[in-house]
C-alpha cells in the first residue's frame, strides 16, 4: 500500500474541513474509489492516540450484504441506507497489553541491542513507561482494583499532582477519545478529496459487533456513511453556537 501521504489532496486542511458536513442522502450513481478510501483510513492510523497505545480496528465495508445488514443495525438512518461504504472505527481497550509490547519491541529496535545496564535514563524511563506503568492503570479484575487505585491515586493527590482517571471507566474513555481522533483525521482525509461522510453513533452496537465478527472486548465508536454528496443530502445550513461563547484566552 503506498504512504498515506501519497494522496494528492484537493483541499488545504482548512478547505476541508468546512467542506466536511455531516451527510445523509448520498448519490447513488457515484461510486467511491475503495483504494482512496483505504489511503483516507491510512491517514486515520496518524491521528495522536494515548500512549501511542493505538488502541483502535478500522473495518471498510463494501459488500452489497453487509451493507445492508449494518444499514438495519444504523437503525435505517437515511445516511446508512444510501453509503456507497461504511467505514466502521472500533476501539479495542482489550488490545493494551498487545500494543504495549509492540511500542517496547519499537523502542528496543530503536535503541539497538544493548545490555540493560547500557541504556540511558531516557530509554530506561520509556521501556518502564510500557512494561510497568502502563500495566499498573489497566490491569483491573471485575472493577474492584480500578476502584482501589482510584482511591489511592486520589489520596496522592491531596500532596501532589497525579494522573486521576485509573478506573476501567477511565480507560474506555481513552480509547474512545483516541478513536475519535483517528474518525476526525479520516473524515477531513475524505473531504479534503471530495468524498462525505457522516458520522453515525445511534446504531444497535451488539448487532453490528455481531455483523463484524467482533470479540466481546471490542466497542464500537461510530459507523461512518461514505459517498458523494445529493444536494438534499445536508438537510439545513451549519449551525454553531457563538466562537466567543466557547472560546477564552488567559493571557
Amino acid at each position: 500500500m503506498n504512504s498515506p501521504i501519497s494522496i494528492i489532496m484537493e483541499k488545504k486542511v482548512t478547505e476541508a474541513i468546512q467542506f466536511r458536513r455531516s451527510v445523509r442522502i448520498f448519490k447513488s450513481d457515484l461510486a467511491l474509489d475503495d483504494e482512496k478510501v483505504k489511503q483516507c483510513i491510512a491517514n486515520a492510523v496518524l491521528a495522536p492516540t494515548s500512549s501511542n497505545l493505538q488502541l483502535w480496528e478500522f473495518y471498510q465495508i463494501t459488500n452489497p450484504t453487509l451493507l445492508k445488514k449494518m444499514t438495519t443495525a444504523c437503525l435505517g438512518q437515511n445516511a446508512a441506507k444510501t453509503a456507497q461504504q461504511l467505514v466502521v472505527i472500533v476501539a479495542r481497550k482489550d488490545l493494551w497489553r498487545k500494543r504495549a509490547k509492540a511500542n517496547v519491541a519499537f523502542l528496543k529496535l530503536q535503541y539497538g541491542t544493548k545490555e540493560k545496564a547500557e541504556y540511558t535514563k531516557r530509554e530506561t524511563f520509556a521501556l518502564n513507561y510500557y512494561q510497568k506503568l502502563i500495566p499498573s492503570i489497566y490491569i483491573d479484575f471485575l472493577g474492584i482494583l480500578g476502584a482501589l487505585k482510584y482511591v489511592v491515586f486520589q489520596c496522592i493527590g491531596f500532596f501532589k499532582p497525579i494522573y486521576r482517571q485509573v478506573r476501567n471507566s477511565d480507560m474506555r474513555i481513552v480509547a474512545h477519545k483516541s478513536a475519535g481522533l483517528a474518525a476526525q483525521n479520516f473524515m477531513t482525509s475524505m473531504a479534503a478529496i471530495g468524498y462525505d461522510t457522516c458520522p453515525m453513533e445511534g446504531s444497535d452496537t451488539k448487532m453490528v459487533k455481531s455483523i463484524l465478527k467482533l470479540p466481546t472486548g471490542a466497542e464500537i465508536n461510530m459507523v461512518v456513511a461514505c459517498g458523494i454528496r445529493e444536494e438534499t443530502g445536508i438537510y439545513g445550513p451549519r449551525f454553531r453556537v457563538p466562537f466567543e461563547e466557547v472560546y477564552q484566552k488567559l493571557d
